[in-house]
Protein backbone atom coordinates (compact mmCIF):
# COMPACT_ATOMS: atom_id res chain seq x y z
CA UNK A 1 0.00 0.00 0.00
CA UNK A 2 1.42 3.37 -1.00
CA UNK A 3 1.19 6.66 0.85
CA UNK A 4 0.79 9.82 -1.29
CA UNK A 5 2.86 12.94 -0.77
CA UNK A 6 2.93 16.44 -2.23
CA UNK A 7 5.76 18.95 -2.56
CA UNK A 8 4.40 22.45 -2.06
CA UNK A 9 6.00 25.87 -2.58
CA UNK A 10 4.66 28.08 0.22
CA UNK A 11 4.69 31.90 0.44
CA UNK A 12 5.88 31.99 -3.17
CA UNK A 13 6.01 34.87 -5.64
CA UNK A 14 6.25 32.57 -8.63
CA UNK A 15 7.40 28.94 -8.97
CA UNK A 16 10.40 27.93 -6.84
CA UNK A 17 10.60 31.25 -4.99
CA UNK A 18 9.05 30.35 -1.62
CA UNK A 19 9.73 27.69 1.00
CA UNK A 20 9.37 24.03 -0.04
CA UNK A 21 7.36 21.63 2.09
CA UNK A 22 6.66 17.90 1.93
CA UNK A 23 3.13 16.89 2.90
CA UNK A 24 2.52 13.18 3.49
CA UNK A 25 -1.19 12.39 3.33
CA UNK A 26 -1.87 9.49 5.64
CA UNK A 27 0.57 7.31 7.48
CA UNK A 28 -1.55 7.15 10.62
CA UNK A 29 -0.05 3.76 11.41
CA UNK A 30 3.46 5.20 11.46
CA UNK A 31 5.18 5.83 14.76
CA UNK A 32 6.95 9.07 15.62
CA UNK A 33 10.43 7.68 14.95
CA UNK A 34 9.44 6.66 11.41
CA UNK A 35 7.88 10.06 10.71
CA UNK A 36 11.13 11.66 11.88
CA UNK A 37 13.16 9.35 9.64
CA UNK A 38 11.01 10.21 6.61
CA UNK A 39 11.43 13.90 7.38
CA UNK A 40 15.22 13.52 7.46
CA UNK A 41 15.08 11.67 4.15
CA UNK A 42 13.13 14.46 2.45
CA UNK A 43 15.79 16.81 3.89
CA UNK A 44 13.52 19.85 3.76
CA UNK A 45 13.15 22.22 6.68
CA UNK A 46 9.79 20.63 7.57
CA UNK A 47 7.57 17.72 6.60
CA UNK A 48 3.91 17.46 7.60
CA UNK A 49 1.89 14.29 8.10
CA UNK A 50 -1.85 14.76 7.54
CA UNK A 51 -3.99 12.51 9.74
CA UNK A 52 -7.68 12.33 10.63
CA UNK A 53 -8.64 14.80 13.36
CA UNK A 54 -8.99 13.51 16.91
CA UNK A 55 -10.82 16.55 18.33
CA UNK A 56 -14.24 17.97 17.52
CA UNK A 57 -14.27 20.94 15.15
CA UNK A 58 -10.99 20.16 13.34
CA UNK A 59 -10.84 19.24 9.66
CA UNK A 60 -7.55 17.34 9.88
CA UNK A 61 -4.62 16.73 12.22
CA UNK A 62 -1.18 17.97 11.16
CA UNK A 63 1.97 16.58 12.75
CA UNK A 64 4.88 18.88 11.88
CA UNK A 65 8.49 17.70 11.92
CA UNK A 66 11.82 19.45 11.38
CA UNK A 67 14.98 17.49 10.69
CA UNK A 68 15.55 16.90 14.40
CA UNK A 69 12.24 17.31 16.28
CA UNK A 70 8.48 17.62 16.17
CA UNK A 71 7.00 21.11 16.48
CA UNK A 72 3.66 22.03 18.05
CA UNK A 73 3.17 24.68 15.36
CA UNK A 74 4.89 26.17 12.33
CA UNK A 75 3.59 28.62 9.77
CA UNK A 76 4.62 27.54 6.30
CA UNK A 77 3.72 23.90 7.10
CA UNK A 78 0.28 25.10 8.22
CA UNK A 79 -0.47 26.85 4.92
CA UNK A 80 1.16 24.10 2.85
CA UNK A 81 -0.79 21.40 4.69
CA UNK A 82 -4.07 23.24 4.12
CA UNK A 83 -3.22 23.69 0.43
CA UNK A 84 -2.43 19.97 -0.01
CA UNK A 85 -5.53 18.93 1.94
CA UNK A 86 -7.79 21.10 -0.22
CA UNK A 87 -6.09 19.96 -3.43
CA UNK A 88 -6.71 16.33 -2.42
CA UNK A 89 -10.43 17.01 -2.13
CA UNK A 90 -10.73 18.14 1.47
CA UNK A 91 -13.91 20.04 2.28
CA UNK A 92 -13.95 22.28 5.34
CA UNK A 93 -16.83 21.70 7.71
CA UNK A 94 -17.18 25.48 8.16
CA UNK A 95 -17.28 26.65 4.54
CA UNK A 96 -14.29 28.82 3.74
CA UNK A 97 -12.84 28.44 7.24
CA UNK A 98 -10.43 25.49 7.66
CA UNK A 99 -9.49 24.30 11.13
CA UNK A 100 -6.16 22.53 11.61
CA UNK A 101 -5.48 20.43 14.68
CA UNK A 102 -1.82 20.48 15.74
CA UNK A 103 0.28 20.48 18.88
CA UNK A 104 -0.60 24.13 19.50
CA UNK A 105 -4.33 23.42 19.44
CA UNK A 106 -6.80 24.34 16.72
CA UNK A 107 -5.55 26.85 14.14
CA UNK A 108 -8.15 28.67 11.99
CA UNK A 109 -7.19 29.12 8.33
CA UNK A 110 -9.16 31.24 5.92
CA UNK A 111 -9.24 31.45 2.12
CA UNK A 112 -8.66 34.91 0.67
CA UNK A 113 -8.64 34.80 -3.14
CA UNK A 114 -5.58 32.83 -4.20
CA UNK A 115 -4.11 33.02 -0.70
CA UNK A 116 -4.56 31.06 2.48
CA UNK A 117 -4.03 32.77 5.83
CA UNK A 118 -3.76 31.40 9.35
CA UNK A 119 -4.62 33.14 12.58
CA UNK A 120 -1.44 33.88 14.51
CA UNK A 121 -1.56 31.74 17.65
CA UNK A 122 -0.95 33.22 21.13
CA UNK A 123 2.69 33.57 22.13
CA UNK A 124 4.09 31.06 24.58
CA UNK A 125 6.70 33.58 25.70
CA UNK A 126 6.90 37.32 25.16
CA UNK A 127 8.54 40.38 26.67
CA UNK A 128 11.96 42.03 26.34
CA UNK A 129 15.15 39.98 26.53
CA UNK A 130 17.74 40.73 29.19
CA UNK A 131 21.12 42.35 28.62
CA UNK A 132 22.99 39.05 28.60
CA UNK A 133 20.69 37.67 25.90
CA UNK A 134 21.15 40.84 23.84
CA UNK A 135 24.90 40.37 24.05
CA UNK A 136 24.52 36.76 22.94
CA UNK A 137 22.38 37.81 19.99
CA UNK A 138 24.90 40.43 18.90
CA UNK A 139 27.74 37.92 19.13
CA UNK A 140 25.87 35.31 17.07
CA UNK A 141 24.89 37.93 14.48
CA UNK A 142 28.37 39.50 14.49
CA UNK A 143 26.99 43.00 14.93
CA UNK A 144 27.52 45.81 17.43
CA UNK A 145 25.03 45.43 20.32
CA UNK A 146 24.15 49.08 19.78
CA UNK A 147 22.81 48.16 16.34
CA UNK A 148 19.92 46.26 17.99
CA UNK A 149 17.05 48.74 18.12
CA UNK A 150 14.89 46.36 20.16
CA UNK A 151 14.73 42.66 20.99
CA UNK A 152 11.97 40.56 22.52
CA UNK A 153 10.82 37.02 22.96
CA UNK A 154 8.40 36.12 20.16
CA UNK A 155 7.97 32.43 20.83
CA UNK A 156 4.90 30.64 19.47
CA UNK A 157 6.49 27.20 19.47
CA UNK A 158 9.95 27.13 17.88
CA UNK A 159 11.49 29.54 20.43
CA UNK A 160 11.91 32.74 18.39
CA UNK A 161 13.57 35.92 19.59
CA UNK A 162 12.72 38.98 17.48
CA UNK A 163 15.57 41.40 16.75
CA UNK A 164 14.71 44.78 15.25
CA UNK A 165 17.43 46.58 13.28
CA UNK A 166 17.19 50.10 11.91
CA UNK A 167 16.54 49.21 8.24
CA UNK A 168 15.98 46.46 5.72
CA UNK A 169 19.51 47.10 4.46
CA UNK A 170 20.91 46.44 7.92
CA UNK A 171 19.01 43.15 8.06
CA UNK A 172 20.37 42.05 4.69
CA UNK A 173 23.92 43.03 5.66
CA UNK A 174 24.06 40.64 8.64
CA UNK A 175 26.59 37.82 8.25
CA UNK A 176 26.09 35.56 11.28
CA UNK A 177 28.54 33.05 12.70
CA UNK A 178 28.46 29.68 10.97
CA UNK A 179 28.31 27.56 14.11
CA UNK A 180 26.85 28.04 17.57
CA UNK A 181 27.21 25.81 20.60
CA UNK A 182 23.59 25.67 21.77
CA UNK A 183 20.16 26.36 20.32
CA UNK A 184 19.33 29.68 18.71
CA UNK A 185 16.19 30.87 16.91
CA UNK A 186 16.61 34.49 15.81
CA UNK A 187 14.25 36.51 13.65
CA UNK A 188 15.56 39.73 12.12
CA UNK A 189 13.23 42.60 11.20
CA UNK A 190 14.05 45.81 9.35
CA UNK A 191 11.81 48.41 7.71
CA UNK A 192 11.90 49.33 4.05
CA UNK A 193 11.46 53.04 3.21
CA UNK A 194 8.00 54.45 3.81
CA UNK A 195 5.72 53.95 0.82
CA UNK A 196 7.63 50.98 -0.59
CA UNK A 197 5.50 48.01 -1.72
CA UNK A 198 7.33 45.83 0.80
CA UNK A 199 7.08 47.16 4.36
CA UNK A 200 9.47 44.88 6.24
CA UNK A 201 12.45 42.68 5.44
CA UNK A 202 12.58 39.46 7.45
CA UNK A 203 15.34 36.91 8.00
CA UNK A 204 15.29 33.89 10.31
CA UNK A 205 18.40 32.10 11.55
CA UNK A 206 18.47 28.97 13.68
CA UNK A 207 20.79 26.15 14.69
CA UNK A 208 20.49 22.66 13.29
CA UNK A 209 21.09 19.42 15.20
CA UNK A 210 24.85 19.86 14.79
CA UNK A 211 25.12 23.53 15.76
CA UNK A 212 25.28 24.87 12.21
CA UNK A 213 23.50 28.17 11.56
CA UNK A 214 20.73 27.74 9.00
CA UNK A 215 18.75 30.48 7.25
CA UNK A 216 15.14 29.67 6.41
CA UNK A 217 13.72 30.89 3.08
CA UNK A 218 10.34 31.90 4.56
CA UNK A 219 9.11 31.35 8.11
CA UNK A 220 5.40 31.63 8.82
CA UNK A 221 5.69 31.11 12.56
CA UNK A 222 8.14 33.97 13.00
CA UNK A 223 6.18 36.25 10.70
CA UNK A 224 3.16 35.54 12.90
CA UNK A 225 4.92 36.48 16.11
CA UNK A 226 6.64 39.44 14.43
CA UNK A 227 3.24 40.73 13.25
CA UNK A 228 1.93 40.53 16.83
CA UNK A 229 4.98 42.29 18.27
CA UNK A 230 4.99 45.04 15.63
CA UNK A 231 1.29 45.67 16.21
CA UNK A 232 1.46 45.66 20.00
CA UNK A 233 4.49 47.98 19.96
CA UNK A 234 2.75 50.43 17.60
CA UNK A 235 5.25 49.89 14.79
CA UNK A 236 2.56 48.40 12.54
CA UNK A 237 -0.91 49.91 12.60
CA UNK A 238 -2.40 48.21 9.54
CA UNK A 239 -1.79 45.29 7.22
CA UNK A 240 1.43 45.01 5.25
CA UNK A 241 3.53 42.80 3.00
CA UNK A 242 6.87 41.46 4.21
CA UNK A 243 9.69 39.94 2.17
CA UNK A 244 11.83 37.02 3.22
CA UNK A 245 14.43 34.90 1.47
CA UNK A 246 16.07 37.81 -0.35
CA UNK A 247 19.52 36.82 0.90
CA UNK A 248 18.92 33.30 -0.47
CA UNK A 249 17.77 34.53 -3.90
CA UNK A 250 14.14 33.69 -3.06
CA UNK A 251 11.09 35.95 -3.30
CA UNK A 252 9.04 34.97 -0.28
CA UNK A 253 6.04 37.24 0.24
CA UNK A 254 4.02 37.28 3.45
CA UNK A 255 0.74 39.20 3.58
CA UNK A 256 -0.25 40.32 7.08
CA UNK A 257 -3.74 41.56 7.91
CA UNK A 258 -5.30 42.60 11.23
CA UNK A 259 -8.98 42.17 11.94
CA UNK A 260 -11.13 44.48 14.08
CA UNK A 261 -10.00 42.73 17.27
CA UNK A 262 -6.32 43.08 16.37
CA UNK A 263 -5.93 39.40 15.47
CA UNK A 264 -3.07 38.98 12.99
CA UNK A 265 -3.69 36.80 9.93
CA UNK A 266 -0.61 35.53 8.10
CA UNK A 267 -1.20 34.80 4.44
CA UNK A 268 0.58 33.74 1.31
CA UNK A 269 0.25 31.79 -1.88
CA UNK A 270 0.96 28.06 -2.11
CA UNK A 271 1.62 25.99 -5.24
CA UNK A 272 1.84 22.24 -5.84
CA UNK A 273 5.23 21.52 -7.43
CA UNK A 274 5.26 17.71 -7.51
CA UNK A 275 3.25 14.71 -6.35
CA UNK A 276 4.22 11.11 -5.72
CA UNK A 277 3.86 8.16 -3.40
CA UNK A 278 5.96 6.43 -0.77
CA UNK A 279 5.64 2.64 -0.89
CA UNK A 280 5.26 0.33 2.06
CA UNK A 281 5.76 2.86 4.84
CA UNK A 282 3.88 0.81 7.43
CA UNK A 283 6.42 -1.98 6.98
CA UNK A 284 9.17 0.41 8.09
CA UNK A 285 7.48 1.35 11.33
Amino acid sequence: MTTPFTLVDVFHDGPFTGNPLAVVRGGGDLDTATMQAITRWFNLSETVFLLPPSVAGADYHARIFTLDRELPFAGHPTLGAAHAWLAAGGRPAAGDRIVQQCGAGQIPIRRDGDRLAFAAPPLLRSGPVDAATRATLAKALRIDPAAIVDAAWADNGPGWIAVLLDSAEAVLAVEPVRHWDGRLEIGLIGAHPAGAPIAWEIRTLFTDAFGGIIEDPVTGSFNASAAQWLYESGRATSGYVAAQGTKLARRGRIAVDYDAEGQAWIGGRSMTIAEGSLPGLSALA
